[in-house]
């Protein structure tokens, strides 16, 4: 159980932590316990020893090493494989983790043999009592003190440590020389493919600046150039510009100001709540253009708001006016009494959406924590049109049940998949695309959002997109359209400030590859 919850951090970097990675992982740990029990039941009565449980035990950890070297290229190389992006993970989980878990297999039907209990059933229970203590052991150790403590080499040195410690102590009733010198030389290699695991291949993406596993996702800060950006589960997140840390580099982040516009009084909009903080570039933005506005941040992971403290500027220590809460979102929603003027929703990603947070009853309970002249606004990974469109709409849909007004505004020209962002007001009228221009060219907010606006959608059509509920959300099928498909994600000429489409897609990026950018 312990290499299964492994298996999450090693595969979602590439495919993305859907229902579909998750549903795979299962299956090929079923499958392959469930052939290798097979097969060790098989040849049991014949063949079970202790010098041949010793031998599966080292061929597992020789297995492990081959994974903890090579993971990266047979990641890359099995996501170009032309199959369905919901299957696309399949063939890396096979490969990578199938023929350690069948070698496993084998275990409980040999222990069972050589047991010496008179009795099968007996015997049996034995080793399903003893296994299923294993596994919850592996899997409480893995997930609370492993996966917080160390990085996947590391936890892939432990794992091999344990195997090949566990058939040393197997072989003390009768050591023989063949199998503790074949110990010695698993235990070096397991050692070389830890150590040189990353010496296999150049990062693309620039220099490794810091990287984490947190206890939600695999954290890293990379330099390319000027640009510093963060990384959550191998997929962009949050970016700044070091020579100019003022400059939005992802252009959809700008959008988080349009409140100024909705607004009837800008400066009326004094308190701001981002559920989701990445690299804060949102929040430090609303700080520095507005002396008047404080802000709240939710952000589930204490480990990201730490980075950004240190790689990306944050100081919020001695800030008056700005607020982190480690937690969840709408938890925090529930159980606060503050008021808001505008809450920033920006927790989605392409292929990471908390259902919870997308529902009727979700959406209900924002409006209730807005001011009377209060703004949503929704940073939704979506195409603006077509089959891959179908999140995006259902949302839309969703917030017209607890707002009188939704609006929406594409950030890219193109019709591939895109930061889409919804709008959301308690206002009774409408404020239509040229009364917004009015208002970005009569008001000094600080920002000129002539751009954004031109990027106003319009009518969206929402006759056959669902309305998410907690009880029925079917988030992963609405965001199954998306898979495989190319991301565009704007940015800003770093010299003008003007949008420029720069499309980014992770490397290796065939069917089931994803990138995701929130900010």
């Amino acid at each position: 159980m312990g290499l299964q919850i492994l298996a999450f951090r090693v595969v979602v970097p590439q495919f993305g932590s859907h229902i579909y990675t998750t549903g795979g992982v299962i299956t090929v740990f079923l499958a392959a316990l469930a052939l290798g029990y097979w097969r060790g039941g098989k040849r049991a009565a014949t063949h079970a020893s202790n010098e041949r449980l010793v031998w599966v035990l080292l061929l597992t950890a020789v297995y492990l090493a081959f994974l903890l070297f090579t993971r990266e290229h047979l990641l890359v190389y099995t996501a170009a494989i032309p199959i369905p992006s919901r299957y696309a993970s399949l063939p890396a989980i096979v490969l990578l983790f199938g023929p350690p878990t069948y070698l496993l297999g084998f275990i409980s039907p040999y222990a069972a043999e050589l047991s010496h209990k008179a009795d099968t059933g007996e015997a049996s229970g034995d080793v399903y009592a003893f296994g299923t203590a294993g596994s919850i052991l592996g899997t409480a150790g893995t997930t609370f003190v492993l996966i917080p403590a160390t990085s996947v080499e590391g936890i892939g040195l432990f794992f091999g440590i344990l195997l090949i410690a566990t058939a040393l102590v197997i072989t003390l009733p009768d050591p023989t020389l063949r199998p503790v010198a074949a110990s010695v030389v698993v235990a070096l290699l397991v050692l070389f493919a830890t150590v040189g695991s990353g010496a296999a291949g150049v990062d693309v993406r620039g220099d490794v600046v810091y990287q984490s596993q947190t206890p939600y996702q695999h954290l890293e800060v990379i330099d390319d150039g000027d640009t510093r950006t963060m990384y959550l589960d191998g997929a962009r997140h949050s970016a700044m510009d070091l020579e100019n840390p003022d400059r939005h580099v992802f252009a959809y982040t700008r959008y988080f100001h349009l409140p100024y516009l909705f607004a009837d009084d800008p400066d009326d909009l004094e308190r701001v709540l981002f559920v989701g903080g990445g690299g804060y570039t949102g929040p430090k933005s609303f700080l520095e253009r507005d002396e008047s506005v404080t802000v709240d941040v939710v952000e589930l992971d204490p480990e990201v708001t730490a980075a950004a403290e240190t790689y990306f500027d944050l100081d919020h220590e001695d800030a008056e006016r700005l607020t982190v809460h480690t937690g969840d979102g709408r938890s925090f929603l529930a159980e606060t009494d503050e008021t808001y003027d505008a809450i920033v929703l920006d927790a989605y990603r392409q292929d990471k959406v908390p259902f919870e947070m997308t529902t009727r009853e979700f959406m209900a309970l924002a409006e209730s924590r807005l001011s009377d002249d209060g703004v949503l606004v929704a940073n939704v990974v979506s195409a603006p049109e077509g089959p891959a469109s179908e999140f995006y709409r259902s949302q839309y849909a969703t917030m017209e049940e607890a707002f009188p007004q939704v609006y929406a505004f594409r950030t890219s020209e193109s019709s591939a998949v895109q930061n889409v962002e919804l709008v959301a007001t308690k206002a009774d009228g409408r404020l239509t695309q040229a009364e917004l221009h009015d208002r970005n060219d009569e008001r000094e907010i600080g920002i000129d959002l002539t751009e954004e606006v031109d990027y106003y959608v319009g009518d969206v059509d929402t006759g056959d997109a669902p309305v998410l509920e907690d009880d029925r959300a079917p988030v992963d099928s609405l965001l199954d359209p998306m898979m495989g498909q190319r991301y565009v994600v704007e940015e800003t000429d770093s010299e003008a400030g003007d949008p420029l489409e720069q499309p980014r897609i992770t490397s290796g990026a065939g069917a089931g590859a994803v990138a995701s950018v929130t900010g």
